[in-house]
Parts: structure tokens; C-alpha cells; sequence
């Protein structure tokens, strides 16, 4: 009260009559309904309206939104708005841009988008990514306005035909409809001449003529061509010729042979993505003054690299068949932020960063050793580090991540001769882990740090020799935020109350446990305790666990009879294991008619009776292992409807096939 809205954050006015012209609330954690009646609503000369990256959800787009007659500017991107896009939106006569991207549960039906191709003639960017356009034929975009500039459709659903002519608007210049699996259509060939700067086609069903159609296009700045249908050569030799690329993504094409290192020779990259293709060899070995190829690789590699771009970003080469030691210009790139090269071959020792641009570092499951290099320190901006699956050795001191205070995903797993100890001893470092793998790090105890872990969502420490009781500090980590708990292949003996609320996984399997069986939270849908020492019987309490899908409570000395009740979640339990235990007594199962179950393994106790006639219900089922017990009954009429059953075992019993 008292002040002039004029000055507020977010709001513009016209300076010589004081309207609200502009209103930006972007990023400004709002939330809940935007209701109908709301004073947004009454700014009529409103010309810009940015609301993007806020939580409306549930709410839908009102038809309020198509009364700014003077609006030329709309942006509700990744604002949790639901439900069908009003065609309203049309009456923007007026609009220049509009945003309605990254709205997972907002819609567009046919007529609101005819209506606002038909009307919005003045529209130079249209951005509808991820927005729901199934029912949307691909041909109903056929008359968008030839001053579009920009048109980004990936991730909706289109299929069909796209229009041909789009691609010859004359001032288009962002062109994107990735990730539309069922969309096809067909590039213009040879002449194509038109402004294009970005253009991106991946994981869709246009057939890719580069020769004929893209290398023309001397605009061409930005490429992505992940997973598509080339014509032609199995190898991108014909790359040679787009020496303007900036970025360049050509992930998953089943490519092979030698890399094509000289695309490395703009200096102008930022984005280089050739993951998961058959590439094979080494990277260049290059000088650090990004000039010069060395002479002892240059004669390995099919293409002379003559210079390394030092403004990349991105250098994604992970699943593919490279080997080597990882050259000292990769460490050297000033800008690099995302450094993939997982799942690959390479050999040797980690080098040292020599600059803190890092924000994802994942090398993996290769073949490197050494030890953990001391500049991984200095990585001030890191958030995911994983060097899982190597070979790595030497100590880990926590110094060495004192300073990470924005790592939040942390995979050291599987790397058998580097030593933890200290590391796990540390208290003040990773505040904001919320992902922690340590499966086999030779590791004694469960990390202190994990004291102050207020956002752990995946802890797992599999594999290692933890002992005694699970300490009373660590129930109280993660309670409201832990998803998935592994800490199978350990030494542990007690666990006592689960209080996890929010588990999803939860694996003790192998380990020593004594006592009753914990029960865990109710929401969990994967449960573990096979290969322990736990005894008593079932608690019925198992039976509100609605969401189970794999249940394992195998090679234990349970006893007594199955709770009646234990059928009660058979319509999403797929596994279900209880073998080798001491349980007896009739199988008081009743499955229901959508059965999901795929195995269920009750080899070893002692169970009586006949199979519950129901089990014809799991026409799914692969395997049935109830051997070695004491069922004497006719099989139930109708087992021939098991034809997915790919293995039987009734060792032991006695039994009749009707």
C-alpha cells in the first residue's frame, strides 16, 4: 500500500501514460490456481507477460489469457499448467512469441491450434515443446506465418507427414521437432536455400540425406541428429564440409570406424555429442596450445585435427569403443562444463584439471587407474562426479571434496583397491548430496557426513564389510527424502524400525540379520531381506504394502503359516520369492484376474494342500518353483494358459496333471 506498482519488481509501465505495459514473474515460486477473477486479468494493455518456471499446477490456462488484445509477448514455459490450451489464445492477434513449452499435462487439440495458425500472423517464435499434440495431425501447422523465425515442437507426440514447406519458410531460423518418433517427412535436396541456423530432426522418421540436402545450408549453425535414419554411409565422413557447425549431436547412429576428429577444427564449437555410436581408436594427442597435431598420432587417425576448440562446453563421447589414454588437451578446455567419455575403453591415469569449469564429470566404466587426482578439488561448480567401474587405486582423502559444495551425485563404486576409510570418516563436507554409490569401496562403516545429508534420495553402499547394528544416527537420515537404500553384501545384524516414509528400494539381502522381519514403508515397491538369519513369522503388516512389485524373503528360518491375507497385493507383485525358509501350512493366495505375476519360487518349506486354482489368473508367469514340499494335489485346470513358463520345478512332490 502507498507505493506506485510502477516500481515493483517484474512490472513495466508505459512512461507517458503509466499503464502496466509488462509484467515478468519468472522464477518466482509461485504456486496454486490462477484464478478467472484475478487482477492479471484486468492490466488491458498489457504487452508482455512472462510467468515462466512457477507451479501452477493443477491449474489450466484460462481463457482470460486471450483478452489481452495488445499482448505481444506470452511465456508460461515450465509452469505446471494442465488441461486443454484454450483456443482463446488465437483472439493474441497481436503476438509476436509465444511460450507454452515443458507443460508435461497441458494438451493442444486440433481446432485451437488451427484456429491459432490461422490467426496469429504477426507470430516471428512459436515454442510448444513437450506440450501433449497427439491428436494433433502433423499437416495442421501447414499455414503457419511466413515471418516465423523460430518453430520448436520436440517431444509432442506428432506423427503423420510434416508439411514440406515449412522447411522453406523464408525466415526461418530455428527449426526443431525432435523427439517425435512417429513423424516423418522428407528434407528439400540440392537447391535449398534458406536462413536456417538450427535445425534438429533426432529420434524422429525423416530419412537423413546429408550430402544432398544439409551440407547446402551455409547458415547452419546448431545440427541434432541423434538416432536417425542416414542415407548412406555407415561412417559421417560427409561432416567434413559443415566446418560452421557450433553444435553437433549425432548420438546413437550406429556409426563406425574412426572417430571424425576434424570436426574438432572449429574453433567455434561448443557441442559435440557422437555418443553411443561404434567408434573406435584414440583421441588425438594434441598440443596445449591448440595448434598441433603431434606427429606420432597423427598418422593413427584417418582425419588431421589441426586444432582444438577451446570454447567447447559439452565433449560427449560416452558408449562407444574408444581406447587409450585420455589426452592432456581434454583437461585443458576452459570452458568444458559436461565431460562424458563413460563406457568406453580408455587406459591410464586421471590428469589434473587445470581450470574449475566443470559441472558433470563421468568417466565410468573404463579401464582407468591411478589415483583420484587432487584437482578434482578445485571443481568448485561440480554436481555429478562418477568414476565408477575403474581401476582406480590410493587413498581418498576428504579434503578432496571439502570445498564441492554443489556435488550432488557422487558414484566412486567398484573400484576394489582404492581405500575410503578416511574419507568416510569426514563430517563437514557434501551438504547437498542427494546421490551416493559406494558399492564395493572396501568401506567399514556408514559414512558421518551423511549426518547433515538433508536431501539424500539414493544411498548405496552394497558390497562392503559395514558390521553390527545399523547406528540410531542414520535412521534419521534422509526421512523424508530417501528413495532407494542398498546395503546388501555387508555384515550388518540389526536394523529395527524403517522409518523412511518415502522408500522406494530398499535392499538388505546377504547381510546377518537377526530378529523378527522389519517391515518397511508402504509405498516400497522393491524388498529384500533374502540370504539372512531372520526368524518368527510373516507379519499380516506385509500385506498393506499395496505397491510391492519384488518381494524377496528367501534362505531365512521363517515359520509358520503365509498370512491370509497376503494375496491382497497380487495385482502388482511380479516377483515373489519364499523359498528355503520353514513356513507351512496351506498356500492361502488368491490372485486376482489381473494377475502380474511373472515368478513365484516357494522351493523348501514345508507347505500342504494344493495350488490356489486362481494361479490360471497369471498368465504371465515364467517361473514356478513350489519343489520340495509337502503339495499333493492335481495341478489346476487350465496350467496350459501358462504359455510364458519357461521354468517348472515340482521336485519332491506329489502331483497330478490333469
Amino acid at each position: 500500500m502507498g507505493t506506485d506498482c510502477c516500481g515493483w519488481d517484474g512490472v513495466t509501465c508505459d512512461t507517458m501514460t503509466g499503464h502496466v505495459i509488462a509484467v515478468d514473474l519468472s522464477c518466482s515460486r509461485l504456486e496454486g490456481h490462477i484464478h478467472p477473477n484475478s487482477t492479471i486479468f484486468s492490466l488491458r494493455h498489457l504487452q508482455r507477460l512472462n510467468l515462466a518456471f512457477n507451479e501452477f499446477y493443477p491449474s489450466a490456462i484460462s481463457s482470460k489469457f486471450g483478452g489481452f488484445a495488445n499482448m505481444t509477448h506470452l511465456n508460461l514455459t515450465d509452469s505446471s499448467f494442465a488441461g486443454n490450451v484454450p483456443s482463446e489464445i488465437s483472439h493474441l492477434s497481436k503476438l509476436v512469441s509465444l511460450d507454452l513449452s515443458l507443460n508435461y499435462n497441458m494438451r493442444i487439440e486440433k481446432p485451437s491450434l488451427k484456429r491459432l495458425v490461422q490467426n496469429l500472423t504477426h507470430l516471428t517464435e512459436l515454442v510448444l515443446d513437450e506440450v501433449n499434440m497427439s491428436s494433433v495431425p502433423a499437416n495442421s501447422f501447414m499455414n503457419l506465418s511466413s515471418s516465423l523465425t523460430s518453430l520448436s515442437l520436440s517431444d509432442c507426440g506428432l506423427k503423420g507427414r510434416f508439411p514440406d514447406y515449412i522447411f522453406l519458410l523464408p525466415n526461418l531460423q530455428l527449426l526443431d521437432v525432435g523427439y517425435n518418433y512417429n513423424l516423418t517427412g522428407s528434407l528439400p535436396t540440392y537447391n535449398w536455400s534458406t536462413p536456417l541456423k538450427s535445425l534438429g530432426l533426432s529420434r524422429t522418421g525423416f530419412p537423413i540425406d546429408i550430402p544432398n540436402s544439409i551440407s547446402n545450408l551455409k547458415s547452419l549453425k546448431e545440427l541434432y541428429l541423434s538416432n536417425c535414419n542416414f542415407i548412406g554411409s555407415s561412417h559421417p565422413t560427409f561432416l567434413s564440409n559443415l566446418t560452421q557447425i557450433t553444435s553437433l549431436g549425432l548420438s546413437y547412429n550406429n556409426f563406425g570406424g574412426q572417430c571424425p576428429w576434424s570436426l574438432l577444427n572449429n574453433a567455434g564449437l561448443t557441442y559435440l555429442g557422437l555418443s553411443g555410436n561404434n567408434f573406435i581408436g584414440q583421441l588425438p594427442n594434441l598440443s596445449t596450445n591448440w595448434s598441433k597435431v603431434s606427429s606420432s598420432n597423427s598418422s593413427s587417425n584417418s582425419q588431421s585435427v589441426s586444432q582444438i576448440p577451446s570454447k567447447l562446453v559439452y565433449l560427449l563421447l560416452f558408449d562407444n569403443l574408444l581406447n587409450g589414454t585420455i589426452p592432456s588437451w581434454v583437461y585443458d578446455i576452459p570452458s568444458l562444463q559436461y565431460l562424458f567419455l563413460d563406457n568406453n575403453q580408455f587406459t591410464g591415469h586421471i590428469g589434473e584439471f587445470l581450470h574449475n569449469s566443470l559441472v558433470d564429470l563421468q568417466l565410468n566404466n573404463n579401464k582407468l587407474h591411478g589415483p583420484l587426482p587432487l584437482s578434482i578439488s578445485k571443481l568448485v561448480s561440480l554436481r555429478q562426479l562418477s568414476v565408477s567401474f575403474n581401476n582406480l587405486s590410493g587413498n581418498v582423502e576428504s579434503k578432496i571434496f571439502s570445498k564441492l559444495k554443489s556435488l550432488e551425485d557422487l558414484d566412486m563404486s567398484n573400484n576394489p583397491h582404492l581405500s575410503l576409510s578416511s574419507f568416510t570418516l569426514a563430517t563437514n563436507i557434501l551438504p547437498n548430496i542427494f546421490s551416493l554409490h559406494l558399492s564395493s569401496s572396501n568401506i567399514t562403516e556408514i559414512p558421518h557426513f551423511l549426518r547433515t545429508a538433508e536431501y539424500i534420495q539414493s544411498l548405496e553402499l552394497s558390497k562392503n564389510q559395514i558390521k553390527g547394528n545399523i547406528p540410531k544416527w542414520f535412521l534419521e537420515v534422509g526421512k523424508d527424502s530417501l528413495h532407494n537404500l542398498n546395503l546388501s553384501y555387508n555384515f550388518l545384524t540389526s536394523v529395527g524400525h524403517l522409518p523412511w516414509k518415502n522408500l522406494r528400494y530398499l535392499d538388505f539381502r546377504s547381510n546377518l540379520l537377526q530378529g523378527p522381519l522389519p517391515i518397511p514403508p508402504l509405498g516400497i515397491s522393491f524388498f529384500s531381506v533374502a540370504r539372512n538369519k531372520i526368524t518368527g513369522q510373516i507379519s499380516s503388516l506385509i500385506c498393506n504394502l499395496s505397491s510391492i512389485v519384488y518381494l524377496d524373503l528367501s534362505y531365512n528360518h521363517l515359520s509358520n503359516m503365509i498370512p491370509p491375507c497376503f494375496g491382497n497385493f497380487s495385482d502388482n507383485l511380479m516377483d515373489l520369492n519364499l523359498q528355503n525358509n520353514n513356513l507351512n501350512g496351506t498356500l492361502p493366495m488368491k490372485f486376482a484376474k489381473g494377475c502380474r505375476l511373472r515368478s513365484l519360487k516357494l522351493n523348501g518349506n514345508q507347505f500342504e494342500g494344493s495350488l490356489p486354482q486362481s494361479l490360471v489368473r497369471c498368465r504371465n508367469l515364467e517361473v514356478l518353483d513350489f519343489g520340495n514340499n509337502k503339495i499333493n494335489s492335481t495341478f489346476p485346470v487350465g496350467w496350459k494358459l501358462f504359455q510364458s513358463c519357461r521354468f517348472l520345478s515340482c521336485d519332491q512332490t506329489t502331483f497330478m496333471v490333469p
